[in-house]
């Protein structure tokens, strides 16, 4: 996106604020489309922090998302239970943790997308 969306912003804030953590979006990342829920990005870097503490292969990274973070004004968005859609797949089908740049969204939608194969 060439000029960042201050709509888009704004609904980060109020995520950001606490307000809500139910709040549903898609959005266009370099063709990609990724679709799912917003989290505050401290709850998102906590769920990530004790997933990656929980690996034998990959605890030493959970101290970095452990760390205090929280820009202002909201730079990312934070997904959880979020999945990358392409044709007729959803990867992860259950759903992953994705962080996104605000400026990076070229489009954007409220609701989380979902496939039916009927």
């Amino acid at each position: 996106m060439s000029k960042i969306d201050e709509l888009l912003v704004y609904v980060a804030r109020l995520v950001e604020s606490g307000r809500s953590n139910q709040m549903s979006l898609t959005v266009v990342i370099g063709g990609a489309v990724i679709t799912g829920r917003l989290a505050p990005e401290a709850v998102w870097r906590q769920r990530v922090s004790e997933v990656l503490a929980d690996s034998d292969r990959l605890a030493e990274f959970s101290v970095a998302f452990a760390a205090e973070g929280g820009e202002e004004p909201p730079t990312h968005l934070h997904f959880h239970m979020a999945r990358i859609l392409q044709g007729t797949t959803a990867i992860p089908e259950t759903g992953g943790m994705y962080r996104v740049s605000i400026a990076d969204v070229s489009a954007w939608t409220i609701g989380d997308v979902t496939y039916s194969d009927h």
